[in-house]
């Protein structure tokens, strides 16, 4: 039975938290824990947290053992842009765009 929690909006580059997310399939939910928590890029709290909330989604809504579970997918899609604009010289401006994503945690029952 897939599980799954989703953190909507987070402010950061989808690509940047794809670097983090790239790691955890595969492994329990405490091994990932483990890494996330030592893991350099400041993001990797965020990531933590929705591992967190899928692991309690497990325990609470479908009652599944939380040592079972395994981290079968781990996605982050592109959320809203918001576009700003910064003064260039000669009058002139240049774009910024300021990226979010979706970061979305499922997991499954360790096989076997």
């Amino acid at each position: 039975m897939e599980v799954r929690a989703v953190a909507r909006n987070v402010p950061v580059s989808p690509r940047k938290v794809r670097l983090i997310l790239e790691r955890l399939p595969g492994l329990s939910v405490d091994q990932a824990l483990a890494l996330l928590r030592y893991a350099p890029s400041p993001h990797a709290r965020t990531v933590s947290k929705v591992v967190l909330s899928a692991a309690a989604n497990a325990e609470n809504n479908f009652n599944l053992d939380v040592d079972e579970l395994v981290i079968k997918r781990a996605v982050a899609d592109d959320g809203r842009r918001l576009r700003r604009y910064k003064a260039r010289s000669r009058g002139r401006v240049s774009p910024i765009i300021k990226r979010s994503s979706h970061i979305t945690i499922v997991l499954d029952r360790r096989e076997g």
